[in-house]
Order: C-alpha cells, then sequence, then structure tokens
C-alpha cells in the first residue's frame, strides 16, 4: 500500500457486499467470542479498513458490559453504524442463523443416530485447537487493548480473580469499570484514547468509519429513538409470548422455553460459560427437557460449530422440543427445530435492543475520558479472564479421560495450532478442519 492509498479511506461498502461479509463470517466464526472478535477485527480493521481501531475497540468495550454474546452484539453494532438498523439486523442475524441451521442439523443427527466413535475422534482434535484458538485471541486483543501498566495490571488482578479466587464476573467487570474511572483521574495521559491508537492507525491506514468521522445522523442519541425502540422491543416480545400463551397456555413447553430463555438473555454477563450453570439447571433439572449427559454433549458441539458459544441454547431446545414431541409423535424433526428457532429468537432478541437502544449514547462519549478509561479497562479485564478461560478448557482437554495423566498428543495438537496461528497466519477454518482430520486419523490408526 503507497503512502498515498494508506491516508485514502476505501470506498464505503454496499449493503450487498456486507452481506456477504457477515453471510460468510457467520460459517466461519469458530473459536468461540474471543475468536470471532479476532476475526472482525482482522477483517474490518486491517484487511478491509470499513472501521478504524479506535472506534471498533469503543464499540467492543461497550458490546462488553452487556449481557449476552458480545460478538454477535459487536457484529450488530458495526453493520449499524454503517448501514442503519437494516445493517444492525442483517450483520447480528447472519452472525446466529448459519449456527443456527448447523446446529439443527447436527442436533437431528445426534437424536437420530447417536454416539459415535467417529464423532469423538473429530471432537478430540479439534478441543485442543480451541484451547489455541482463545490464547490466541487473547494475545490479539491484549496487543491492542493492553499499552499501559495500569491496564496491564487489570488484566493480571482478573486473571487472579476469577480463576483463583472465583469472583463473579459481573464483580470484576465493575471493579474494572471503577478502577478506570479512578485511575483517569489521576493518569488522564494513560487513557487518552487519540494517542493510544496514533500508532494503529498508522499502520492499518485510513478507515471507511475513522476516528474523526463525523456520527452520522442516525447514530445520533435522542430520548425519542431511545423510548420508541424500547417500545418496539418490549411491544415484540409481548406479542410473542402472547402468542405462545393464547394457543398453547402457560405451561405448554414452548410457552416455558420461551419465558426460561427470555430470563437466560438478561442473565449473560461474562458471555455464555457465566450462563450455563443456570441453563443447565432449569433445562435439566427442572423441566427435564434433555439429561446431563445429553447437555454435555450439546456444549461440545456448541464449541465445535460457528457462531456464539450461546448458540448451544439451540440444542437444548432441539432436544427438548424432540423429547417433548410438541408438534406430535409424528414430527419430531419439525417438533426440535421450532424449539429450536423459538429459544434462539428470545435468547436474542434483548442483544439487537441493547444495541439499538443504547449505541447511539456510546458513539456520543467516544473522546470522553470519564467513559472511555473504565470502557478501556473492562476490555482489560476482559483479556485477563479470557486467558482463565483457556487454562479452563486446557484442564479438561490435556487431561485423560478418567485418570489424572496429561494426555501429550492433545497437548502437541494445541501447541502446534498456537504456532500456526501466531507464526504461519493460519486461519481459523482451516486450523479446525486440520485439527479435526487429525483426531479422526488417530482413531482410525489407534
Amino acid at each position: 500500500m503507497t503512502n498515498v492509498e494508506h491516508n485514502i479511506p476505501p470506498p464505503k461498502p454496499s449493503l450487498n457486499e456486507a452481506f456477504w461479509y457477515w453471510l460468510k463470517l457467520g460459517f466461519i466464526s469458530f473459536g468461540g467470542p474471543a475468536g470471532q472478535i479476532a476475526m472482525m477485527h482482522q477483517e474490518l480493521v486491517e484487511n478491509k479498513r470499513w472501521i478504524s481501531e479506535k472506534r471498533f475497540l469503543h464499540a467492543l468495550n461497550y458490546c462488553m458490559v452487556l449481557p449476552g454474546p458480545e460478538a454477535q452484539q459487536l457484529a450488530t453494532y458495526i453493520g449499524w453504524l454503517m448501514h442503519k438498523k437494516r445493517g444492525g439486523l442483517l450483520a447480528g442475524g447472519l452472525f446466529v442463523l448459519p449456527s443456527l441451521l448447523i446446529l439443527i442439523a447436527l442436533s437431528w443427527a445426534y437424536m437420530r443416530f447417536g454416539d459415535l466413535p467417529q464423532v469423538d475422534a473429530i471432537l478430540y482434535g479439534i478441543k485442543p485447537a480451541v484451547v489455541a484458538i482463545v490464547l490466541f485471541a487473547a494475545y490479539r486483543i491484549g496487543k491492542r487493548v493492553l499499552k499501559n501498566a495500569i491496564l496491564w495490571g487489570v488484566a493480571i488482578a482478573a486473571f487472579i480473580a476469577i480463576a483463583f479466587l472465583h469472583v463473579p464476573f459481573p464483580a470484576i467487570i465493575l471493579g474494572a469499570a471503577l478502577l478506570g474511572y479512578l485511575a483517569q483521574r489521576h493518569y488522564p495521559a494513560q487513557f487518552n484514547v487519540n494517542n493510544a491508537h496514533t500508532a494503529a492507525k498508522k499502520i492499518e491506514g485510513a478507515a471507511v468509519i475513522d476516528d474523526d468521522t463525523p456520527t452520522p445522523a442516525h447514530a445520533k442519541f435522542s430520548w425519542a429513538k431511545f423510548w420508541r425502540w424500547l417500545t418496539i422491543g418490549i411491544g415484540i416480545w409481548l406479542a410473542a409470548m402472547g402468542i405462545l400463551i393464547a394457543t398453547l397456555g402457560w405451561q405448554a413447553t414452548l410457552t416455558q422455553m420461551a419465558w426460561f430463555f427470555s430470563k437466560a438473555a438478561l442473565l449473560t454477563f461474562g458471555g455464555a460459560y457465566a450462563v450455563l450453570p443456570y441453563v443447565f439447571q432449569g433445562a435439566v433439572e427442572h423441566y427435564h427437557w434433555l439429561t446431563a449427559h445429553q447437555m454435555m454433549d450439546g456444549l461440545a458441539l456448541g464449541e465445535t460449530t460457528p457462531g456464539p458459544l450461546i448458540m448451544v441454547v439451540a440444542f437444548v431446545g432441539f432436544v427438548g422440543g424432540w423429547s417433548q414431541a410438541v408438534l406430535g409423535a409424528d414430527n419430531l424433526f419439525l417438533s426440535g427445530a421450532l424449539a429450536a428457532g423459538l429459544v434462539t429468537f428470545f435468547t436474542f432478541l434483548p442483544s439487537f435492543l441493547f444495541i439499538f437502544i443504547g449505541a447511539p449514547l456510546i458513539e456520543s462519549t467516544q473522546d470522553n475520558l470519564n467513559f472511555t478509561a473504565p470502557l478501556n479497562a473492562i476490555t482489560a479485564a476482559v483479556v485477563g479472564v479470557i486467558v482463565s478461560l483457556a487454562v479452563f478448557f486446557a484442564q479438561h482437554v490435556f487431561m485423560q479421560h478418567g485418570v489424572s495423566t496429561l494426555d501429550y498428543v492433545a497437548i502437541g495438537i494445541a501447541f502446534l495450532s498456537l504456532v500456526a496461528l501466531i507464526k504461519w497466519n493460519l486461519s481459523i477454518i482451516q486450523l479446525v478442519l486440520i485439527s479435526a482430520t487429525i483426531g479422526f486419523f488417530k482413531y482410525a490408526i489407534f
């Protein structure tokens, strides 16, 4: 790229161009939220230059605070910023739709054919790669966010708090935000957003939505827009619940699923792993929609399919709809597919509303250190939490089943995967396919 090209932003992508990018992302977004965010950063900031580093991280910081899948919300935010509400709906919807369709197909195969050793072998190869993907994401995000000793300290403290002291994630978020606010009062230069991103901007070049690009009219905050979107969101939820209650009754399986996952959607601070115990307790122990063994199998499928990990709720819905035969014993597939789509709708509805309602306010705080410093500290804390998640994965993946010895083959796959990501710039989808092949051949040979 020449200096002239470097300083000239690329043409604004059309809605059609955005459609094909978000659709592609929906099919290749492996690696959980950390991997998905890193993937979006590489494409949108570094390659396509649709949005600058500063604007990307500012949006990410807000999404980290929200309940729900932060990667899907970040996609919705960027899509909305570029192409208004149509862009937001397109980006957020396509981020989820491929995952939903894939999980419906996998859930059907799971219920129809049961456990297969070949599937276990493929998962054996993929799971160590997932450990590497999470570590790689922490590395990429940390390299861009941890710009001073204060933020490094926040990341390390967050890791210790969640990994060893078992501090709840919401408490870590609040503590990081408070620390960021207090730190910027005493060390404002450490949190100067413009200075912090100068180097990155020189590397990536001018973007369509650059640091100094004026906020478009549709992204400016107003109380009229706030109340309009809040009314629309509550109205959609009430209408959907009202239809279920009127046609099926309050105690019906689908109605109870809608109610349960509406509550779960508002409790997902810290991502899917923070809410999975709640989902397990409700779906397995209270409602008996599926067994504990099926829930663990569903989690494995969720870890190795594209899209947010919280999409495991689609598996829960499918198995519950199938086992409860909500459309009759002759329509088990349709029963499962309907339930999977229903729980996905109620799980993700709040995510769209959080963006359409709150993002305009966040856009107005770009250069206000009272807002940006706490958000930067939150992102630093999340880096520590992501590392703790990788450690959690590693503990379960690297220990051989039923014994306390290390699985050196799994460790080797994870190490080579991390090298491939950092040194060889291997794409995540390529890594997943290669790792799956290694796992399958290990099964075939041994």
